[in-house]
């Protein structure tokens, strides 16, 4: 967290936006270019103003949706857009009932010299969301700080929607793989630790990397999807993931297992932090009538895997 109780940078003044950044999506994308550029004419600090986590997960945590990135994704996705400085805001009980004239005068004006604030024009703030564009606006003239609304980034693929984080989420929960890259701008990646499962991969001849995905992370929906996986030394893996409850072994598994199938690998990942990006959909997860069955299928799965990592790679050069 940044300690506002003093100025970060007295002397200089700043353009700034500001919100969750969940996912550092291609709509967040184009309202911190705009940042960096209105900065450079006045050779302000451009900022991003975030928090340590969702405030839903605070305000109504019983809907807090699950999230695009963890805090680490997050920090190394802003960091990568030239963005001078992130300043994270704690938000706590404390921080929800703050009024928005009340952040605006602790945050924005005393602590960080604001000059422009650019947000997206369906901006919301504050207690009860009671802060928006008009309320900015009106303390700018007091504060002398200007607001520019920018018009949202539409998805582009026929939908009349713009570019959001819901948007994505809904995209991964219907197994929409292609149209959440498209939104995103990369390819959708979690995070987790390799751990130890019930080696049934193995015992039939395709050992998997049982990954741990942490509980308020956003998968895709169930089923096999081709990926890559990003091991700690930068080493990326095709594979093949499957994502879900494994009905072939079990009939009442409660919950999703993520595990992938590395390509030509062989090695021990135990222990270790793995990267996994969804590329492709390749079916719906189902249960089989043995393992035979099920082991020919695999086999299926591993080429249609290979070849789809093959033809995105393909499609990026």
């Amino acid at each position: 967290m940044t300690d506002l109780s003093v100025s970060p940078w007295p002397d200089r003044r700043c353009v700034l936006t500001i919100g969750a950044y969940d996912g550092v999506h291609r709509g967040h994308q184009a309202v911190i270019q705009q940042v960096i550029r209105r900065a450079r004419l006045t050779d302000a600090l451009s900022v991003v103003v975030t928090f340590d986590r969702h405030p839903a997960s605070v305000v109504r945590p019983d809907a807090a949706p699950k999230m695009l990135t963890n805090e680490e994704q997050k920090r190394e996705l802003l960091a990568a857009t030239g963005i001078d400085a992130v300043v994270v805001v704690s938000f706590d009980e404390s921080q929800a009932q703050e009024t928005p004239v009340d952040f605006v005068k602790r945050v924005l004006v005393d602590a960080l010299h604001v000059e422009a604030v650019i947000v997206g024009e369906d901006f919301h703030f504050g207690h009860k969301r009671q802060g928006n564009i008009t309320l900015l606006r009106e303390m700018g003239q007091r504060h002398d700080f200007v607001c520019e609304p920018l018009v949202l980034i539409p998805r582009a693929d026929g939908v009349d929607e713009p570019v959001s984080s819901t948007a994505i989420r809904r995209a991964l929960a219907g197994g929409d793989i292609d149209v959440a890259t498209r939104m995103l701008g990369r390819a959708h990646e979690v995070r987790g630790t390799v751990t130890q499962g019930d080696q049934r991969g193995r015992t039939i001849g395709f050992p998997t990397a049982n990954v741990s995905i942490p509980e308020g992370i956003c998968l895709p929906s169930d089923g096999v999807y081709a990926g890559m996986y990003r091991r700690p030394d930068g080493t990326e893996h095709p594979c093949a993931i499957n994502l879900g409850r494994r009905p072939t072994f079990y009939s009442s598994q409660g919950y999703s297992l993520l595990e992938a199938y590395l390509l030509d690998f062989t090695g021990d990942l135990y222990g270790e932090t793995a990267c996994v990006q969804f590329l492709s959909f390749l079916r719906s997860e189902r249960q089989f009538g043995g393992i035979d069955e099920l082991k020919t299928q695999l086999v299926k799965d591993i080429e249609h895997a290979r070849s789809a990592v093959l033809a995105r790679r393909n499609d990026l050069v």
